[in-house]
């Protein structure tokens, strides 16, 4: 029922906008009345191409290419996993002062990405948005609940420390 009413409110969305022809992007936000729109952009999302290749092969930035170009695009499976990302969020503000067990969370087998969007000595100011990110973690499997410990293991390795910022 839930993925019957997303799925209505996202193709609602797209007829409104006259929005058929690509990659849409579409945030809601799911309330005890159901799933409320927040943003509708015609685009690829952020993570989702990485997470879609990871998931079933399908190259959705190639694809796109090819389908503004004039060429066929194939949005086919070749095969299918359960892919997912677990972003890492800075617990307070302060100083990055270190950041350790990135190659350890890389190496743990199903792992596909671990990406760090800051550098050691950067400022943190938390604003309640995606700035606070301080990376993501992405692995893949064929079973939800096996992609979910691979990533649990893997995010358990990565610590890092942020010292108060001075006054």
């Amino acid at each position: 029922d839930e993925y019957k009413r997303i799925a209505d409110v996202s193709l609602s969305c797209l007829r409104a906008l006259g929005l058929g022809w690509g990659p849409t992007n579409i945030e809601f936000r799911w309330t005890k009345h159901g799933p409320v729109v927040i943003e509708v952009n015609p685009r690829l999302s952020g993570g989702d191409p990485n997470l879609i290749q990871l998931a079933y092969g399908v190259d959705l930035v190639t694809e796109h290419l090819k389908l503004v170009v004039g060429d066929e695009c194939d949005l086919r499976r070749k095969y299918s996993e359960t892919a997912t990302a677990r972003y890492l969020v800075a617990d307070r503000d302060g100083i990055l002062e270190s950041i350790d067990g990135v190659s350890r969370a890389a190496a743990v087998p199903g792992i596909a990405e671990v990406r760090l969007y800051v550098k050691l000595k950067t400022p943190i100011i938390r604003k309640g948005d995606y700035e606070d990110l301080i990376g993501y973690i992405m692995a893949s499997s064929p079973s939800s609940t096996h992609t979910a410990a691979i990533l649990q293991r893997a995010v358990d390795l990565v610590n890092w420390s942020i010292s108060p910022l001075p006054t």
